[in-house]
């Protein structure tokens, strides 16, 4: 979308806290200035969070933009209320999914949930469209009050994929299932492990591979659970890929258990490379999958509707194929990069 605000002839500045090399020269490349935000990516902390607001605000009164666009909570909490403050004109926000905050109930997160819920309330009143990424989220910002009117939000497919460059690959002969994912236990990571075991018991040449990092978000599994999946034969490691297009082609099927998502973006580039698709019946999730016709759909948590799913590949093997054309189709026709992009374009007046 960067690329594309350029060559309408648009002056683009990129906000992001640590951006790497990579992402600076590509950045640079399709004209895009680059300029570094500390913000902390987890946790709230009123006075580290203010600081955030400064900072922000310093920044914007420096660029002095004409309409500012932000996404993921903080940036979107904390963006948005610097941006007016600073005068900017035109404020957009885009929600790419609500986070452990809104999947899980202990009275900690509740109690987090409650705080992130008046922050949005304060912060999207300033805001002229706010873009939402599956309809669940959509519904419950309007149910919980956070937006100023039906009319504010905006329906998107995701952030979309590049079908041009996520091109269909050749099938491996071996059955195999694919996770890429960063590794919080919130994205299904422990079920699919479980669900591995409960394959490799009756199916022992079945390979189950998993892509992705560990950080510093408090869901995130720990190295030595990942380890002992590891050493127990359970799964294939394959560390974290800049490109994740060969580790799709080597696999069958690919498998995202999340607990909820915006959109997952793995999802769509794995469809836009014809590959079919396991994931849950949940927000951001369920929109995806055609449930028996470019996958299935599981519910969520239910280790062992996962791994029913993986046997009916196993034992359907010519299923792989024909549900994985029918997800090539559907991401070309409905997850089109250039499609979302000229939705979000044409709302901000670009």
């Amino acid at each position: 979308m960067l690329a594309e605000m350029v060559q309408r002839d648009h002056s683009v500045v990129a906000c992001a806290p640590s951006a790497s090399i990579e992402i600076k020269d590509a950045l640079q490349a399709m004209g895009v200035e680059y300029r570094d935000v500390q913000i902390d990516r987890t946790g709230f902390n009123p006075i580290r969070d203010l600081q955030t607001v400064w900072r922000l605000f310093n920044l914007l009164r420096k660029i002095r933009p004409d309409i500012f666009l932000s996404y993921t909570v903080k940036p979107v909490i904390y963006g948005s209320m610097a941006a007016k403050i600073a005068g900017v004109s035109y404020i957009y926000s885009m929600i790419t999914g609500l986070g452990y905050t809104f999947s899980r109930e202990d009275l900690k997160v509740a109690l987090v949930n409650v705080f992130v819920r008046v922050l949005y309330r304060l912060s999207l009143k300033t805001n002229r469209s706010v873009f939402f990424q599956n309809p669940d989220d959509r519904k419950l910002f309007t149910q919980l009050g956070l937006l100023k009117n039906q009319e504010q939000a905006v329906l998107i497919n995701g952030t979309g994929v590049d079908v041009d460059f996520y091109q269909p690959a050749a099938f491996p002969e071996k059955l195999s299932f694919l996770l890429i994912a960063r590794l919080l236990k919130d994205k299904g990571l422990r079920e699919y492990s479980v669900a591995a075991r409960i394959i490799k018991n009756k199916y022992p040449n079945i390979s189950f591979r998993l892509v992705g990092w560990i950080d510093d978000n408090p869901t995130s599994i720990s190295e030595s659970e990942l380890q002992s999946w590891i050493d127990q034969g359970l799964i294939e490691y394959l560390g974290k890929l800049s490109d994740i297009r060969p580790a799709v082609a080597e696999a069958s099927v690919y498998v995202l258990p999340s607990y909820r998502e915006g959109m997952p973006r793995t999802v769509l580039e794995a469809m836009s490379m014809g590959r079919p698709v396991i994931t849950t019946d949940v927000p951001g999730c369920r929109e995806t999958v055609s449930d028996g016709i470019n996958g299935f759909l599981v519910p969520v948590r239910d280790v062992a509707a996962l791994a029913q799913a993986m046997e009916h590949f196993v034992e359907n093997f010519d299923l792989v194929k024909k549900m994985g054309q029918q997800s090539r189709k559907i991401a070309v026709e409905k997850y089109d990069v250039r499609k979302v992009n000229a939705v979000i374009l044409e709302t901000m007046g670009l």
